[in-house]
């Protein structure tokens, strides 16, 4: 059984980056991330009407899509007080695309914590617990310098760094809008440079937290 601890370790020390990323993105998938990106000073207000109350009541309807079990209709159904949809087709098939990504990236990343935390489980009660807090710690680390080369790219140009991602995940331009979608509306370049930059921040604090804080007790 000894043999197996530097190898769970180092697994441990792996998925860490993952489950800090991940519990930094589920923050994002929040009203309250949503409340407080609208209140910022200098947050670009919507040129074709939405008032930050328009937009506080529409924009969690779009997160709650993504988080629940109901299909396209959750959102096709919406409609302007003039009658007319509230989100086009075109918005409506990306947003299906973006539950498609969203779903299997909660339950890997829920499956992460899962595995992180059984392990933590073990080796505090398998006698490999100095182990386990050293790979944590270890982890913190590699996350700060995974986060570091990825704010690089960012800085260097955003909207390249924003359409790779995009690329990552979507085909085509399926995710491209004019200014005068719902979606754009919503959601402005703006929000997606803080989310990123939220992301970053919580991942980047969180890891050295980690590295510098964290000691691992010494072995008996």
């Amino acid at each position: 059984m000894k043999i197996l601890q530097p190898i769970l370790a180092w697994l441990v020390t792996l998925l860490l980056p993952v489950s800090l990323v991940f519990l930094a993105v589920r923050l994002l998938l929040t009203p309250t991330f949503l409340y407080i990106e609208y209140s910022l000073p200098g947050f670009p207000p919507d040129e074709y009407g939405f008032t930050t109350e328009d937009r506080l009541q529409i924009a969690p309807l779009a997160l709650e899509y993504l988080l629940n079990d109901s299909g396209i209709t959750f959102l096709g159904d919406l409609e302007f007080p003039d009658g007319g949809e509230l989100f086009n087709q075109r918005e409506l098939s990306h947003m299906l695309d973006v539950k498609n990504v969203v779903k299997p990236v909660l339950l890997v990343g829920h499956l992460v914590w899962g595995v992180v935390a059984g392990l933590g489980l073990w080796a505090f009660f398998g006698g490999w617990w100095p182990g386990y807090v050293g790979a944590v710690r270890r982890g913190g680390w590699l996350t700060v310098g995974l986060v570091a080369v990825l704010a690089l790219a960012a800085a260097v140009s955003f909207w390249q760094f924003f359409t790779f991602f995009h690329s990552l995940f979507f085909e085509g331009d399926s995710w491209l809008f004019l200014y005068s979608d719902t979606l754009i509306r919503l959601f402005p370049l703006r929000f997606w440079r803080d989310a990123f930059l939220a992301v970053g921040l919580t991942s980047l604090g969180s890891g050295l937290a980690l590295g510098l804080w964290l000691r691992p007790p010494k072995e008996e």
